[in-house]
């Protein structure tokens, strides 16, 4: 009943227990999931709400917990003919039109059609500013629905390209001296900003696994080992027991309710600073198997589409 975006990610770990046993149960439950998506509100465009009670709203966190799963879904039960796939690409269509800012090459965190959010521009509808996080699943979005579309799929030549772009923007606002980003991609100079240990994480992943898939040229190469050599360096805490910890990590950032929540660079490094959070976790340790994968190999990848 919350029609909740976020609820539909972990249908990923379902399909993979399903393929990895074959048992019936991890198929009804990914097919229960992935019904929230045919009643799920949509803008006027067909582009998903975040929630339903964000009325309206498309967030860039939101093409990471849908559309990963929704292709994944779509490669094991559909057909490469599926309108699914149209319904896919839509979502990343949709945020590119309404969310990237050519001047910055970098995509604001949230959109609101209505235009009424206290945090919504009165002319565009998107949010004020550029959260390193956001801009992370955004690109993980990418890259990991990129891995099931289907190679023959017109729509496939669009996805490369919004990720090449946004591959870019990343790159653009790396921190050149200790190659990680900021909590604010755009004002690293700025007062209180802080080099965010998630972002760093999610952006080296991304981008070394675009090389390795071949959805990005070879160049992006070197900025996802600065950026992954950064977080070893710089944001790895040694604990008294030899544990590992990663720091510089923002707990939580949202858009809206409360009212605090109005996407200025002000709110944004006003919310606490933790170690270990898991979404930085998990991409920091998917950082360290491409990265591990791409020296093996000995070759960076097959050649980029």
């Amino acid at each position: 009943e919350d029609y909740s975006i976020d609820n539909i990610a972990p249908g990923r770990t379902v399909l993979g227990l399903y393929e990895r046993t074959g048992e019936e149960r991890y198929q009804k439950a990914a097919a229960l999931m992935r019904s929230q998506l045919d009643k799920h509100p949509r803008t006027s465009e067909g582009g998903f709400w975040h929630k339903k009670r964000y009325t309206s709203q498309m967030w860039l966190d939101g093409l990471y917990m849908g559309e990963p799963f929704y292709a994944n879904y779509t490669q094991w039960f559909g057909s490469k003919k599926d309108p699914a796939w149209d319904d896919i690409a839509k979502q990343f269509r949709l945020i590119d039109k309404h969310l990237y800012d050519a001047k910055t090459g970098l995509y604001y965190h949230g959109w609101d059609e209505a235009k009424t959010q206290n945090w919504a521009n009165k002319q565009t509808g998107t949010s004020a500013s550029f959260w390193g996080r956001a801009e992370g699943w955004w690109a993980m979005a990418l890259v990991e629905t990129l891995e099931y579309f289907p190679q023959d799929h017109p729509a496939r030549a669009d996805l490369l390209a919004i990720w090449k772009k946004t591959a870019e923007g990343i790159v653009k606002w790396q921190d050149a001296k200790t190659g990680l980003w900021w909590q604010v991609l755009d004002q690293g100079d700025r007062k209180g900003n802080y080099l965010e240990g998630t972002a760093s994480a999610m952006f080296s992943y991304s981008l070394a696994k675009g090389v390795k898939d071949g959805t990005l040229p070879r160049n992006f190469l070197e900025p996802a080992r600065k950026g992954y050599a950064g977080i070893l360096n710089r944001l790895l805490r040694t604990g008294e027991h030899g544990d590992i910890n990663l720091t510089q990590c923002c707990r939580v950032a949202g858009l809206g309710q409360p009212d605090k929540r109005d996407g200025t660079f002000d709110y944004y490094i006003s919310e606490p600073i933790i170690e270990n959070d898991l979404k930085g976790v998990g991409p920091f340790i998917l950082a360290g198997i491409e990265m591990d994968q791409l020296q093996k190999s000995g070759d960076v990848g097959k050649k980029a589409e």
